[in-house]
């Protein structure tokens, strides 16, 4: 797998699509702190680890819904392993006025634009949320 995020973010969206309440996708750091975002934006109710197939640990998703329809209207991968896409703190994009979210990658960890901003940090951004 080349792209594990964009693989994350395929599964939630695909699990959306179906009506499907959890979703497993194969665990690491990375998609933990991206899941950690999602869940403090309120996009997710929450994850927890698991042991998946061929006892591998794995990740499972508790997807939102509001009325029926999910939360998560739009997942778009921003930065892909062929084409990197860094930003100063001035140039995150702020993700359909500010009702988005857009998930950096820092130094500092991984956060949403608001934190980066107001910890006053760029990086590569990873997703929008919206």
């Amino acid at each position: 797998m080349n792209d594990p995020i964009g693989d994350m973010l395929t599964r939630i969206r695909n699990s959306q699509m179906r009506g499907k309440s959890t979703v497993i996708t194969p665990a690491s750091k990375l998609r933990a702190w991206v899941l950690d975002v999602l869940a403090d934006e309120g996009y997710i109710r929450g994850y927890e680890k698991v042991t998946g197939a061929n006892g591998h640990p794995a990740l499972e998703i508790s997807l939102k819904y509001f009325e029926g329809e999910p939360v998560i209207r739009e997942l778009k991968r921003v930065s892909t392993p062929g084409r990197r896409v860094y930003m100063g703190v001035k140039d995150i994009p702020s993700v359909r006025q500010g009702l988005g979210v857009s998930i950096v990658s820092t130094p500092k960890g991984v956060m949403s634009d608001a934190n980066a901003r107001t910890a006053n940090v760029g990086g590569e951004v990873l997703c929008t949320v919206f």
